[in-house]
């Protein structure tokens, strides 16, 4: 995993003793905000100003979290505005890198760079912290604009409705309120959850983790057999950032992270509602099991010391979903 000490680079993984066992996942460093005049957002300094071709974004598919930002990359039609370089899949002592080795693993386009944290350095050179993805990158100034994947979506969203046209509101404001809450309890139980079990280095800590976990998993498999998405009747931001979590739940969180009670397929709503969010225009091209499971299973070590990547179980995210004709509740 490693990270950067005042910008070195140092191979050091998550520190779990001092905190009994429990991950504790870092803060993104960078939050500034593309917004469509260039003012500033809700945090950080202003000067971004939505335009085509001028913002880079760093992503991992294998990671959940850059994942959310080609998702609404790709639903707000903006691939042809915002370019994207995908790191290797494999997270070793160097970190991500842009070894092109792997099938969808290019290279860094804009620089060359060997390692993505070469990126983090451009920007700050004296760093210190994780060198984390998805990273928004301004060409103009040079500059990362931002590591919050959920700002970043937020961005994506809609700062860029004056290139592409208004389309569809994630964040619309009549349910902001509910999907902040959505948000807040699926972040900590579920998101960050599976992995608060699967970097568990303690049974309790590992207990504190999982049982959450599920009871969550409850509550959305009931509240989607009474609305057909989280929100209600239409998709929502918070919609997205459950659903990059459910698509590599059999696949990794299940047997890797020892999140193992159920299958996402034992629950019947969550599974056709993943299976609906899957076939949505241009989201399958965003899913790339094969990034997904080597870096899981790869990558950690100290969950999976001799590295197998195990046999993948069938998965059909194309079968018929049956949710078209569900009215909100």
């Amino acid at each position: 995993m490693g990270m950067l000490i005042d910008g070195e680079w140092t191979d050091q993984w998550y520190d779990t003793k001092s905190t009994g066992g429990r991950f504790k996942r870092s803060e993104a460093a960078f939050r500034n905000w593309v917004t469509a005049d260039g003012a500033p957002g809700p945090t950080g300094e202003g000067g971004f100003k939505a335009e085509s071709g001028r913002y880079h974004l760093y992503v991992s598919y294998a990671c959940p979290w850059a994942h959310r930002t080609l998702v609404m990359r790709a639903i707000k039609g903006l691939e042809d505005h915002i370019t994207v370089d995908a790191v290797h899949p494999d997270m070793l002592s160097d970190g991500w890198t842009f070894e092109t080795n792997f099938d969808g693993a290019e290279g860094d386009s804009l620089f060359g760079s060997d390692f993505m944290r070469e990126v983090y350095l451009r920007d700050t050179p004296d760093m210190t912290g994780r060198v984390t993805v998805p990273v928004l990158w301004d060409k103009r100034q040079g500059r990362i604009v931002s590591n919050e994947s959920s700002e970043i979506i937020r961005m994506l969203d809609s700062a860029f409705a004056g290139i592409v046209g208004r389309g569809h509101d994630h964040y619309p404001e009549d349910l902001r309120e509910e999907i902040d809450a959505v948000n807040a309890e699926v972040y900590d139980r579920v998101n960050n959850g599976v992995y608060k079990a699967g970097f568990a280095t303690t049974q309790e800590a590992y207990e504190e983790a999982v049982h959450p976990l599920f009871e969550t998993l409850e509550k959305l498999e009931a509240r989607l057999g009474a609305n057909r998405y989280l929100c209600g009747d239409r998709i929502t931001e918070a919609d997205w950032r459950l659903f990059t979590t459910m698509v590599r739940f059999d696949s990794v969180y299940h047997g890797h992270f020892k999140c193992s009670i159920k299958r996402l397929v034992d629950f019947p709503n969550l599974w056709a509602w993943t299976r609906e969010l899957y076939q949505r225009p241009g989201v399958a091209a965003t899913v790339r099991l094969d990034h997904i499971r080597r870096h899981y299973h790869y990558s950690h070590e100290t969950i999976n010391p001799n590295r197998i990547v195990p046999a993948a179980p069938e998965i059909d995210f194309t079968a018929p979903h049956g949710r078209s004709g569900m009215l909100a509740a």
